[in-house]
């Protein structure tokens, strides 16, 4: 069963959730960059014999383009918080952007677990936007159906499966590219670095990371957490896959976090 209600965060603006599951631990998932919660949908059909699988769709992105930000990872982090306070977050679950989101909010809220796939750990340099901006602009100069029938396209070629795909066209359907240089320009001088949280992480996390090639994270910064993590943290690298692994190795992903959710949350 599948529910969709509306939620109100602190600043007045609303983000949409959606849950998969009627029993069982709450299961919070945060998706990243031009990902909306429907990008959750394969993960539900997996976990919701067992959990309650809630997603919600972030700034800028699926049915809440049109919140322009703040798109500070501490204002994402306090969005987490406001829907947590009304689904409940036994284990927190994000992607990339998504990912820093719950690693940050997981040492606030008292969630059992944290999965973190192929997490934007530290701020990602302006190459890397600018790279991606200029993507964006090609997608963006079309509209509507024919925006749609281009990402259906691109992410066949890139042998994604349907439910992967439907949740790509929905979170980018009307999307901007304002979200993403507000990622870039809102995190700057330092406030983007989690590397001192994952050394002295107080709970159970599970790193699922991308190879060096494809991974969002700096190999410098792979080598000090590999080499300076709390014994919580976990850490698990399928290394021939990219940054969206959780899509196109999803039952690699999906065994590797219910070994590591099952002594856990049973």
């Amino acid at each position: 069963m599948t529910t969709e209600a509306a939620i109100t965060l602190d600043d007045g603006t609303t983000t949409t959730i959606e849950r998969w599951g009627e029993r069982g631990p709450v299961m919070l998932c945060v998706h990243g960059m031009t990902s909306s919660r429907l990008a959750w949908r394969r993960l539900a059909r997996r976990f919701a014999d067992r959990y309650q699988v809630v997603a919600y769709d972030q700034r800028g992105h699926g049915d809440s383009t049109a919140i322009a930000g703040p798109m500070t990872l501490a204002r994402g982090v306090r969005d987490l918080h406001n829907v947590a306070a009304v689904t409940g977050a036994d284990v927190l679950v994000g992607h990339s952007w998504g990912g820093a989101v719950v690693l940050r909010g997981g040492l606030e809220l008292p969630a059992r677990a944290v999965v973190a796939i192929d997490p934007m750990l530290v701020q990602v340099g302006d190459d890397w936007y600018a790279e991606f901006i200029a993507e964006l602009d090609d997608l963006f100069v079309l509209r509507g159906e024919s925006r749609d029938a281009r990402i259906r396209f691109d992410y066949t070629e890139a042998h994604w499966g349907g439910d992967d795909i439907a949740g790509k066209v929905h979170a980018v359907h009307s999307m901007t590219t304002a979200p993403i240089e507000g990622l870039r320009d809102e995190n700057r001088d330092g406030a983007w670095d989690l590397r001192s949280s994952i050394a002295t992480y107080p709970k159970p996390a599970l790193l699922v990371m991308a190879g060096r090639d494809g991974t969002i994270v700096p190999g410098p910064v792979l080598d000090t957490i590999a080499a300076h993590h709390s014994t919580h943290v976990h850490i698990v690298t399928l290394e021939d896959q990219g940054h969206n692994l959780h899509r196109t190795a999803f039952d690699r992903f999906a065994k590797s976090m219910e070994e590591f959710l099952h002594p856990i949350t049973g």
